[in-house]
């Protein structure tokens, strides 16, 4: 699946929102108002700090930020890369684009035909993490996990241990992590959130762009004049 990358195409990655986190929803807030200006908008997942399509608590949870995005869904284009903290998204956003971990990476063009890798960045690991990403996805297994849970009782034990987690910190090996990564893409171009750094580095010929995580550089990605450039989000 190819698709064109617009002059002022916004990216963000792991806004992880919740009670805590609300970036994201100011985020759109400014969208909205056209504050923020975009016709074109990548979701490079972990958008939500939990959600799925088959969980009644986090949808009901998050069910502000789902309505705004599906409003404004109808008025710009929205690609949707599934991450690890969100999944089975396709019928709670039905006119986004919606990318499963398993069709990543998405292969998108830039305005010189440049083609560019877009992924979450929890690929490439090993079969085993593959092995726990299909059982976790599994609708038949969300559905039995809904079943029981009764007064939502697991669901607000997942919620707190979410909001307990400090998940911004800064990886001393990235660096290193990122030159094996950027071996399992064919094109020049590679496009990632998941590992909350807002990085860029250049290995030989190909060139990797780690997107900034909403919640804790509170910046996300604007693709302008040719050039990928991190914007700051002010209240």
């Amino acid at each position: 699946m190819y698709l064109n990358i617009q002059d002022n195409a916004i990216f963000v990655a792991d806004s992880h929102y919740n009670k805590k986190n609300i970036e994201f929803l100011i985020f759109l807030r400014k969208v909205e108002s056209k504050e923020i200006f975009t016709t074109q908008l990548f979701l490079m997942g972990d958008i939500f700090d939990f959600i799925s399509g088959e969980s009644r608590y986090f949808i009901k949870q998050n069910i502000e930020v789902i309505n705004l995005l599906n409003k404004l869904s109808k008025e710009i284009q929205i690609v949707y890369l599934e991450g690890n903290h969100d999944y089975n998204l396709k019928s709670i956003f039905p006119n986004i684009l919606v990318v499963k971990r398993k069709n990543q990476p998405l292969e998108a063009t830039l305005e010189n035909n440049q083609t560019v890798s877009l992924a979450h960045g929890d690929n490439f690991i090993n079969w085993k993490y593959d092995l726990y990403c299909s059982f976790i996805r599994n609708k038949f297994f969300l559905k039995f996990m809904n079943f029981i849970d009764i007064n939502y009782f697991i669901s607000k034990k997942i919620e707190k241990a979410l909001l307990g987690k400090n998940i911004c910190h800064e990886m001393k090996n990235f660096e290193e992590l990122v030159s094996k990564r950027v071996k399992n893409y064919n094109t020049k171009i590679i496009i990632e959130g998941h590992y909350h750094q807002g990085k860029t580095f250049l290995f030989d010929d190909k060139k990797y762009i780690n997107i900034p995580s909403l919640c804790c550089q509170k910046k996300y990605t604007k693709f302008i004049d040719s050039n990928f450039k991190q914007e700051e989000l002010c209240n």
